[in-house]
């Protein structure tokens, strides 16, 4: 199965609107019919800008239900950045003239510091006029200094814990460790200092990543790939390509495709989803079960049951939205089972004037015994028909029952009670609405 890659303009100006963009894509897919379902078959790759600031994609977003936060959180994340840079700006007067300072420094001089494994070799890096940038928030739990973490680990190749710093909120090193190095370092008031620990062979290029990293805190926020977590929070994947990567796919050569076929395909189109959303609001189907309905490309099914059967579109949209959902997730349904039998369910119940309710009834039954027949599946729970005059005829019965026992109550009380002794009798032989009403 080829792999399918929609790209959409830099349209939406909300959280809510990619997630929704996203979905309008993913539904459209799913309405055709040809395309695998399930986890991983689709992914996301959410790109993020705000005003100021730079494209930032965020890869392989598993969930389209964790779009909104980490599109907030993105922004939000941009919006610190180029605050941090005017704040950076208003004293580095030259950036051109900006270069930070690097000492190496011996084991003794973090002696009782629980350093690393791969803390072969220990540099002490200062950074001129950057006091209070390291500890600069940036998105929950992380701070600018783990934008420059984040890089050692994927440029230099320094496995986490790479660094230490002079502004972490629970410090490693002591003060008057610090005040040793920044003796070595020469550093001013306004400075701040990262300690980098890794292998000797990685420490050059790791000098190199904390200077290129806060060059771009100068300029405001990098153009970047990042990779997501289901907190909403980000980290640094990669350096974001530029056009010069974009490539076709090597592994197989191009396949033409006739006019006349590209015609016969648009001839046999599923219809937008905006008219399917529209039909499912015109029917008083309950919104809360539109995702559901459109991503496991119900609609269609729907749509014949109600239209062929002549069935209340609003019980069977609810019934495939909230029941059907709610049983899949309890039980583990026959490899057999297919949606489509569903039909058939809905097709006996009219023929032999039943209720609909009993459909839900028989539904788990149903989805783990595909190939029972619908007479049996009405045994198995134990349903018996009752002329709903028999049914009636308790009423009377059961509401002098309720007023001899002193039940007290109002009246809303005495239905729920008659309600509940009529129940289990009165599904598939009689509306529980109209049971109610005549109750």
């Amino acid at each position: 199965m080829p792999l399918i890659e929609t790209v959409t303009y830099p349209d939406c100006v909300t959280p809510d609107e990619v997630k929704d963009a996203c979905d309008y894509i993913r539904f459209l897919n799913r309405s055709t019919g040809k395309v695998r379902t399930g986890m991983g078959a689709g992914r996301q790759d959410v790109n993020v800008s705000c005003r100021g600031g730079s494209r930032v994609e965020i890869k392989g977003v598993a969930h389209t239900k964790w779009i909104p936060g980490l599109t907030h959180v993105e922004v939000f994340r941009q919006w610190s950045l180029l605050l941090l840079r005017d704040v950076l700006k208003d004293r580095i007067k030259s950036a051109k003239n900006w270069k930070p300072t690097a000492v190496e420094l011996e084991r003794r001089m973090l002696k009782d510091v629980e350093l690393p494994d791969h803390a072969e070799k220990l540099v002490a890096v200062n950074l001129p006029d950057f006091q209070g940038a390291l500890s600069w928030f940036t998105q929950p739990g992380k701070m600018f200094a783990d934008e420059i973490s984040g890089r050692l680990k994927v440029i230099a190749c320094i496995e986490h814990p790479n660094m230490l710093h002079s502004e972490e909120f629970e410090p490693s090193v002591s003060s008057k460790q610090w005040k040793e190095i920044n003796a070595l370092l020469g550093s001013g008031k306004n400075d701040a200092q990262i300690i980098i620990t890794g292998f000797a062979e990685d420490i050059p290029t790791a000098i190199e990543t904390v200077e290129e990293r806060c060059r771009m805190a100068l300029d405001g926020v990098p153009n970047e790939t990042r990779k997501s977590f289901p907190d909403g929070t980000t980290i640094f994947e990669r350096v974001l390509p530029g056009a010069n990567r974009m490539y076709p796919d090597t592994d197989s050569a191009p396949i033409p495709l006739e006019d006349e076929y590209i015609e016969s395909l648009k001839k046999n189109l599923p219809e937008d989803i905006i008219i399917r959303y529209k039909k499912l609001k015109a029917w008083k189907i309950p919104e809360d079960t539109f995702t559901y309905i459109l991503s496991k490309d119900h609609f269609g099914l729907i749509s014949r049951i109600i239209e062929e059967l002549n069935l209340d579109p609003k019980f069977i949209g609810t019934f495939f939205g909230h029941t059907l959902k709610s049983v899949e997730n309890r039980i583990c349904r026959a490899e057999d089972f297919k949606y489509s039998i569903l039909y058939h369910l809905f097709a006996f119940l009219k023929k032999e004037n039943l209720d609909l309710e009993l459909a839900k009834e028989m539904l788990p039954v149903l989805m783990k015994n595909a190939k029972m027949d619908f007479n049996s599946i009405l045994k198995t729970v134990h349903f018996k028909r009752v002329s709903p005059k028999t049914l009636l005829d308790q009423v009377s019965v059961l509401n002098t029952k309720f007023n001899n026992n002193n039940h007290g109550g109002d009246k809303t009380d005495r239905i729920n009670w008659v309600m509940g002794h009529l129940r289990s009798a009165a599904i598939g032989n009689m509306s529980l609405t109209e049971l109610s009403n005549k109750i």
